[in-house]
């Protein structure tokens, strides 16, 4: 349940409730959102406004993610509390009938009544997330977000039971707030986003209960090295929240695997601490302790971001039981990818990939 959210305006050692108002309308909270995405999730890119369906009604907002899960946003407006989550579900019905194509039709259809300046859906992607738009990957997934300043407590319920039972579904609240003619919005979510970005990351057919083993997408590239990685023992990420928050998930003795996308598995080891700014974790080199700043000619760990905790570099130590060189990593048709730094999968997909690396690597 939503936590309800009051401003004060500290005036020395006197406080003062800033007053709590409500928007003009709720196409204004539209726009808001249209233009701001990250108001909601700041790995999120609006592709859709006002979107007709097939059954002649209309998707208030479509969002896609980095991993091409299709995110449905929904605004209460003058729904009842039950029709919003209703129609928000009827909605997921139609969108996961869409292929590729569909979707970026209906990108196109977007950009076109509302900017003059227009980028294809892969460069739009790219330009936001810094990676490839794969055919294959959009719309392999959705979410349902449910816009609304509060619900009743028995449809608060509902959604709960829903995401209780796989469905990737969510509500956020906004309370606007305005002083002195400007006004202030403070956004609360009713569940754990992670939690709903990890349902939404198979079909409910296809989970199983999780397994213990917790799934690391290693980004190498200019600012991570997995040839660090290896010497150093850890695993990083960083250059955004969405890319550094899940490191918190993992506690000392977790066992991770460790993929890097679109090269393959390159190591399983245990956590040996939790996570923390680049610049606040030493290994020992030469007798002495330097950070990863120090040590590191391969890759910048996000260096330009050392005073910004939102994007700066963090960083996991653990300890190798078994690693691979890049140009060794074990890739196999079947085995399960994901871009969020670390999670705990629940894919039948995840299963497998465990149990053959296993094997290959003969681990317990």
């Amino acid at each position: 349940m939503a936590i309800k959210h009051g401003i004060w305006k500290v005036l020395g050692y006197e406080v003062r409730q800033v007053k709590q108002v409500t928007l003009d309308s709720e196409v204004e909270l539209e726009e808001i959102i249209q233009s701001n995405p990250a108001i909601l999730h700041d790995n999120w890119l609006i592709i859709g406004r006002q979107v007709l369906t097939d059954y002649n009604t209309y998707i208030d907002l479509l969002a896609i993610d980095n991993n091409g899960s299709i995110i449905i946003i929904e605004l209460k407006k003058h729904k009842t509390n039950r029709e919003v989550v209703a129609q928000g579900l009827d909605y997921a019905s139609w969108i996961k009938t869409l292929s590729a194509s569909r979707i970026s039709a209906i990108y196109d259809d977007y950009v076109s009544k509302y900017y003059e300046e227009r980028n294809s859906l892969e460069e739009e992607f790219y330009e936001k997330f810094r990676i490839q738009l794969e055919e294959e990957s959009i719309n392999n997934s959705h979410q349902i977000v449910i816009v609304a300043s509060e619900l009743d407590s028995s449809t608060e319920r509902i959604v709960e039971y829903l995401s209780d039972s796989l469905i990737p579904i969510n509500v956020v609240f906004f309370t606007v707030f305005e002083e002195d003619s400007t006004k202030y919005i403070s956004r609360a979510w009713m569940i754990d986003p992670q939690e709903t970005l990890e349902n939404a990351s198979t079909s409910v057919k296809d989970k199983e209960p999780w397994n213990g083993e917790y799934y690391v997408s290693f980004g190498e590239g200019s600012n991570r090295s997995w040839i660090d990685a290896l010497k150093y023992g850890f695993i990083s990420g960083g250059g955004g929240e969405w890319y550094s928050r899940t490191l918190n998930q993992l506690a000392i003795g977790d066992r991770i695997w460790v993929n890097i996308p679109k090269v393959g598995y390159v190591g399983v080891g245990i956590v040996t601490d939790t996570a923390k700014k680049a610049d606040e974790v030493f290994f020992q080199e030469n007798g002495g302790e330097k950070t990863i700043y120090q040590l590191s000619r391969n890759a910048k760990y996000h260096e330009e971001y050392l005073d910004d905790d939102d994007n700066a570099e963090f960083i996991v130590k653990v300890k190798w039981l078994k690693t691979e060189a890049a140009n060794k990593a074990i890739s196999e048709i079947g085995f399960f990818g994901n871009q969020n730094t670390v999670c705990k999968p629940r894919a039948a997909k995840w299963v497998h990939t465990i149990n053959r690396l296993k094997d290959i690597w003969h681990i317990d």
